[in-house]
C-alpha cells in the first residue's frame, strides 16, 4: 500500500488522467524510462517523423490486449485522440493537441498523425494512455462509468475506487511488459500531511509521499529509507491582475525581490529544493539564467519600487496609495502543510516592506470560486518540454480558464514567444523563444516564483526496485516514485 495526498478526478486519460504516462492502468504509444527518455510502449518502436515534421507514423506492438481480453488495434488509438479533439468532450488536453489535423488507421497495426505544422515535442504527447473504442463509442465521455471503472492495457487493472479513501488495483497477469511482481496495489488518498506521516510511522504504508520536514523525521528511524527526488515542480504565488492591489506592477515586483527564497529552502524544505525564479527549471536546456534573481530577500530594492510607485507607509507600517491599502488575501489549500508554511513566509517577508498579506487556508472547492480575484499559492511544473504547462498557464488566450492562467496575465511578447516555441523545430530558435518568454515573465512578475521542490517519500526498508526519476508537478497515482512499482520486490 502506498499513500499520496492527491486523488484524481477521473481515471480516463481522455479527461486528463496520467497524460504524461506511468498511470499503471494505461499505456501510451510511448513511455519514459528511468531517465525520462522516450521508449516504445504500445508502439513497437518509436514512431517515425517525416522530413517536414508534419506526419508521424506509429506501428503497434503485436499481441497487446486490454484488461477485458479484447485486442488493441489502431482504431483504439484513433478513437482516443479523436475523443480529445472532440469539442463535446471536456478534455483539458485539446489545446495540447491543436497542431493535430487528423489521426487515421490505414490498417489495424498502423496509426498516422497529420499535423498542421511541425511540432518539435509531438512524440512526447504520445504518452497519452489509450482507451478501448468499444467501451466508450456512443457514450457521453464526460459522464461515462468508464471514468471510474476503466479498462486499459497497463500492468494493473482497477478493482475498486472508494472516493476519498483508496484505489485498489489488481495485477494484470497478461501484461505485455511482463507479469507484475506485486499481486495487488492499494493507493491510499490521505490529504492531510500529518495524518499521512502518522500512518506511515504506524506501519500502514509501504511508501508514502510526505512534506520535506515530515520526511526528514524518518531519516534516522529504523526500518525506513527517505527518497528525495529531483523535480521540475515549483511553488509560487499567483497574483491576479484583476485585483486592484496585485494589478500594480510595483507591488508584484516588490514582492518578487522582497521574499527570501533561500530561507524557504533551508527552513521550510529542510534543504530539499532550490530557489525558483521562473517556470522552466534550471536543469532544463531551455532555462535562461538571466531571468534569475537574488535568492535572498532585498528589502531595500522592494521599498524603493513601492516608494517610486506612490505606495506610502501608514502609521501601522502598511503602505497605501490613493486611499487603498497594499493588502490582499493569499489562499492556500488548508490540508497542504508545505504550502501553508510558504504562504506564512511570504506573509512575513511582505510585511517587512509594508505589504499586508492575509493568508487563508481553504478547501479546493472554495479556492475554485476565488482564483480570478485572490492570490493563490500554486504549484506546477514539468521536466519534459517548456511548451508543456507554460503555454496554457501564461498564454493570454487561456486567461481566467480555471487553473489555466487564473490571474489573467496578458502579454503580447510572452504570447509570441510561447507560440514561437511550439512552432519552431530548430532547437536554437526554440531556445531563443523561451529565453524571451522567461525574461518577459520576470519583468512582468504575474507570479512570485518561490522554490523548486524535491519530492520526498518514505519507503519501508527491504523494498527493492525503487528507481527515482525527475518528476513533474503531478505525482499522485501517476508519475510518482511508484511509476515502476510493478517491478518492486521485497528482499
Amino acid at each position: 500500500m502506498v499513500a499520496t495526498a492527491g486523488e484524481p478526478d477521473t481515471l480516463n486519460p481522455v479527461l486528463n488522467f496520467g497524460v504524461d504516462g506511468a498511470s499503471l492502468i494505461f499505456d501510451g504509444l510511448v513511455a519514459r524510462d528511468a531517465t525520462n527518455t522516450l521508449v516504445p510502449a504500445l508502439a513497437a518502436e518509436l514512431p517515425a517523423v517525416s522530413a517536414d515534421g508534419k506526419t508521424v507514423t506509429a506501428k503497434l506492438r503485436s499481441g497487446v490486449s486490454f484488461h477485458d481480453g479484447s485486442p488493441l488495434t489502431a482504431a483504439d488509438v484513433v478513437f482516443t485522440y479523436q475523443a480529445v479533439l472532440d469539442p463535446k468532450v471536456d478534455s483539458t488536453l485539446r489545446s495540447d493537441l491543436d497542431m493535430l489535423t487528423t489521426v487515421t488507421a490505414p490498417d489495424p497495426a498502423t496509426v498516422v498523425f497529420t499535423l498542421k505544422y511541425s511540432y518539435a515535442p509531438f512524440l512526447q504527447r504520445l504518452t497519452l494512455g489509450i482507451v478501448p473504442a468499444k467501451a466508450l463509442t456512443g457514450q457521453d465521455i464526460n459522464k461515462a462509468g468508464f471514468n471510474r471503472q476503466p479498462i486499459g492495457t497497463g500492468p494493473y487493472k482497477v478493482e475498486s475506487w472508494t472516493a476519498g479513501d483508496r484505489l485498489v488495483l489488481a495485477a494484470n497477469d497478461t501484461y505485455w511488459g511482463g507479469k507484475p511482481a506485486n499481486r495487488k496495489l492499494i493507493v491510499a488518498f490521505v490529504a492531510d500531511d500529518n495524518v499521512r506521516a502518522q500512518r506511515m510511522r504506524a506501519g500502514e504504508f509501504d511508501a508514502a509521499e510526505l512534506a520535506p520536514k515530515l520526511a526528514a523525521g524518518f531519516d534516522n528511524a529504523t526500518g525506513y529509507t527517505v527518497q528525495r527526488v529531483p523535480t521540475a515542480d515549483y511553488r509560487g504565488v499567483m497574483l491576479p491582475l484583476t485585483n486592484p492591489v496585485t494589478a500594480d506592477p510595483a507591488v508584484r515586483k516588490a514582492l518578487a525581490v522582497g521574499v527570501d527564497r533561500a530561507a524557504m529552502v533551508t527552513g521550510i524544505l529542510a534543504g530539499a529544493g532550490e530557489p525558483a525564479f521562473g517556470p522552466i527549471p534550471p536543469t532544463s536546456e531551455y532555462a535562461d539564467g538571466s531571468a534569475a534573481g537574488n535568492p535572498s530577500a532585498d528589502p531595500a530594492a522592494a521599498t524603493a519600487l513601492l516608494d517610486a510607485a506612490g505606495w506610502t507607509p501608514g502609521p501601522d507600517g502598511i503602505r497605501a496609495k490613493a486611499g487603498r491599502q497594499a493588502a490582499f488575501t493569499l489562499m492556500y489549500p488548508a490540508s497542504d502543510s508545505l504550502r501553508k508554511e510558504l504562504a506564512l513566509a511570504v506573509t512575513a517577508d511582505a510585511k517587512k516592506v509594508g505589504i499586508k498579506v492575509n493568508p487563508e487556508g481553504l478547501t479546493w472547492d472554495a479556492i475554485d470560486t476565488r482564483i480570478t480575484r485572490d492570490a493563490l499559492l500554486m504549484g506546477f511544473g514539468t521536466p519534459y518540454d517548456p511548451d508543456f504547462v507554460s503555454y496554457k498557464l501564461f498564454g493570454s488566450v487561456f486567461a481566467a480558464q480555471g487553473y489555466f492562467n487564473p490571474g489573467s496575465y496578458k502579454s503580447p511578447i510572452a504570447d509570441k514567444a510561447l507560440q514561437d516555441g511550439r512552432d519552431q523545430a530548430d532547437p536554437a530558435e526554440r531556445k531563443a523563444a523561451y529565453a524571451t518568454f522567461q525574461q518577459q515573465l520576470a519583468a512582468d512578475a504575474p507570479w512570485v516564483f518561490l522554490t523548486y521542490l524535491k519530492h520526498t517519500y518514505v519507503v519501508k526498508a527491504g523494498i527493492t526496485g525503487v528507481s527515482p526519476r525527475v518528476e513533474a508537478h503531478e505525482h499522485d497515482v501517476a508519475n510518482s516514485l511508484w511509476w515502476n512499482i510493478n517491478t518492486w520486490t521485497r528482499s
